[in-house]
C-alpha cells in the first residue's frame, strides 16, 4: 500500500508539472508557434497531450517506486534530480513559448537532456525497474531536442 501512494503521488506531481507548464504555453500555442517553420517529424498537435500523459505516469511510477523503497542510499539526489528536471521543464516552457525565443528554449532542453540523462544512471543503480520507465521521457526529449534545434535553425 505504500509503494501505491508514492505512485500516485509522484504521478500527481508530473501532471500538476504539466498544468503548470501550459499555463505558460496556452497563448503561444494557438498563435504565434503555428507560424514557426517546423520539421516533417513534429508530430500534431493532439498528441502532445497524450505522449505527456503516458509519459507522466512512467515517470510519476518511477519517482513513486523509488520514494517507496526501503533502500534509503541515494533518493535525495533522486528526489532532487527528479524535481530539478520538472522545474526545468516549466522552465522550458517560459522560454519557448511566453518570451517565443526558441534560442533560449534550445539551451535549456540541453540543461534537461543532462538532468535527465544523469537521473537516469543514478536511478539505475537505484532500481532498474525506475530507470526502465524513463525510456519513453527520454525518447521525447531526444524528439523534443531535435524539433527544438530544428526551429531555432530555420526561424
Amino acid at each position: 500500500m505504500k509503494k501505491f501512494v508514492f505512485i500516485v503521488l509522484g504521478i500527481t506531481i508530473c501532471f500538476v508539472t504539466g498544468l503548470c507548464a501550459g499555463i505558460f504555453q496556452s497563448a503561444s500555442i494557438e498563435t504565434w508557434y503555428p507560424t514557426l517553420v517546423k520539421s516533417t517529424f513534429t508530430p500534431p498537435n493532439r498528441v502532445f497531450p497524450i505522449a505527456w500523459g503516458i509519459i507522466y505516469i512512467c515517470m510519476g511510477t518511477s519517482i513513486g517506486l523509488v520514494w517507496g523503497s526501503d533502500y534509503n542510499h541515494g533518493k535525495r539526489l533522486l528526489t532532487h534530480l527528479f524535481a530539478m528536471q520538472l522545474l526545468l521543464n516549466i522552465l522550458w516552457s517560459i522560454c519557448f513559448f511566453l518570451f517565443r525565443c526558441p534560442l533560449l528554449g534550445l539551451i535549456t532542453m540541453a540543461v534537461i537532456d543532462i538532468t535527465a540523462i544523469w537521473y537516469l544512471v543514478k536511478l539505475f543503480y537505484h532500481n532498474c525497474t525506475s530507470a526502465f520507465l524513463l525510456i519513453p521521457y527520454i525518447a521525447w526529449l531526444t524528439l523534443a531536442t531535435y524539433l527544438n534545434a530544428y526551429i531555432v535553425s530555420f526561424n
